[in-house]
């Protein structure tokens, strides 16, 4: 890489990679040899592997949420309290997909009242203002999108053994008919 590459942070969407691999595999889960769910270590750890070896990132960080309310939950206590709680197999798995990233020295992202999407959209938009790093967020959150800009791009994984999308500023408006202006 010479000085004038642009560096690549990958920031990772942590506990929806997770769920999204442990639904991936509800109708046939992955065991180990003691019969515990594996499924979102599996499949978190695949992402994790694919981005590493085919995207070459010079910067990777996962982020996640905590049990804290937010100011969200502050300030309209029913948000999100239709949501189902974490399935259990999936919440013993947690620590396991922590102590993957801690052994691939990949920082984990947590922070009290803040959602994992507040963490990736905070860290997005330091890394363009640099102007040094080519981000990707890498989550199926369309939220996300308003965020894209021409260095800053949505990084979605592949659904059922489908190739990941990267969702840039053309794609952005052909895709979802939304047109960024430029700062």
């Amino acid at each position: 890489m010479t000085e004038s590459t642009p560096k690549r942070l990958f920031i990772l969407d942590g506990m929806a990679l997770a769920y999204r691999a442990h639904f991936a595999f509800f109708s046939n889960p992955i065991r180990n040899s003691k019969g515990v769910n594996t499924s979102a270590v599996y499949g978190f750890a695949n992402t994790l592997l694919s981005i590493l070896e085919q995207e070459h990132p010079t910067h990777i960080a996962a982020c996640f949420d905590t049990s804290a309310p937010t100011a969200r939950h502050k300030l309209y206590p029913e948000y999100k309290a239709n949501r189902e709680s974490m399935p259990e197999e999936l919440s013993v798995q947690i620590p396991i997909i922590f102590s993957l990233l801690e052994a691939m020295n990949i920082p984990i992202l947590r922070y009290e009242g803040y959602e994992a999407d507040d963490t990736i959209g905070t860290l997005a938009r330091i890394a363009d203002d640099t102007k040094e790093f080519h981000t990707y967020m890498v989550s199926q959150d369309k939220d996300l999108g308003q965020l894209i800009s021409p260095s800053c791009y949505l990084w979605r994984p592949g659904k059922r053994g489908n190739d990941h999308e990267v969702i840039d500023l053309e794609k952005l408006k052909e895709q979802w008919g939304i047109e960024r202006r430029t700062r």
